[in-house]
């Protein structure tokens, strides 16, 4: 079983995370794939981020974390968007939510 952190983009902060959120390796993630694992993360009180969501994909797919552009970028956004909006905590105020949209919510 590989460490977490052996997939490219993937570092000791992010296999922290992931073994918070109860996946201890590469397989688990790579077997679950990018959005499910990451669901899993906002369902362990991660705070949802974008860049964090696209470079997970990247990461499954064994490209550099600033490889995903355009289109594919666009897309990943709407798709980030609809799982946070399933899997992040819903209980915010409109300001709070666009404050943790944005990055400079609450912190957890």
């Amino acid at each position: 079983m590989a460490a977490i952190s052996t997939l490219r983009n993937l570092g000791p902060a992010s296999e922290a995370a992931f073994r918070r959120a109860g996946l201890r390796t590469a397989e688990e993630i790579v077997a679950l794939g990018a959005d499910a694992a990451y669901a899993k993360l906002l369902e362990a009180g991660e705070r949802p981020h974008f860049i964090g969501y696209y470079v997970l994909h990247m990461a499954l797919q064994d490209r550099p974390w600033n490889d995903c552009k355009g289109a594919e970028k666009a897309a990943l956004r709407e798709r980030f968007d609809a799982l946070k909006a399933r899997h992040h905590d819903t209980g915010l105020s409109r300001l709070e939510a666009e404050l943790d949209a944005l990055g400079v919510g609450r912190r957890r």
